[in-house]
């Protein structure tokens, strides 16, 4: 199964501070948020912190970054094909460097395959209901994904 992937992150090249899984199929989602280690970029203290809690109750999760890799880990586990969809390729780059637990070691999970697409016209924060947050902008790709290949 697919999953639309998004990722907030401090700045370019920054820390990752929080990442969402949608499945295409309307299925659970997984949404993740992880302690700000460092100031925050300006422009991020503006327009991501304060939107992190904008997510049900039930689906914030804050936790360690070794701990969120085995939550997404745990989460993807029953999938014997995920797939993983961005539209951003740091968003790939900061899901992989999540899956690392140590220098030699990442958490228990199986094979994964990832597509990077272009949405060229496409923005996930213009069509987001809460622009830059994670959980809504990656539900704004997969509708935007599935909306393109009715």
């Amino acid at each position: 199964m697919r999953y639309f992937l998004d990722t907030e992150f401090n700045g370019f090249g920054g820390a990752l501070l929080s990442l969402a899984l949608v499945p295409e199929d309307g299925g659970d989602d997984f949404y993740v948020v992880l302690p700000l280690e460092e100031p925050a970029h300006p422009w991020v203290g503006r327009h991501v912190l304060p939107y992190l809690k904008s997510v049900p109750p039930m689906l914030y999760n804050q936790l360690d970054r070794v701990a969120a890799g085995h939550d997404v880990a745990a989460y993807l586990r029953t999938d014997p094909d995920p797939e993983i969809v961005a539209d951003w390729p740091e968003d790939i780059a900061l899901f992989c460097r999540l899956l690392l637990t140590a220098e030699t070691e990442i958490v228990d999970v199986a094979s994964l395959r990832f597509r990077f697409m272009r949405t060229p016209g496409f923005s996930t924060a213009r069509n987001s209901q809460v622009p830059h947050n994670a959980l809504h902008d990656a539900r704004a790709l997969r509708d935007h994904v599935l909306g393109a290949e009715q």
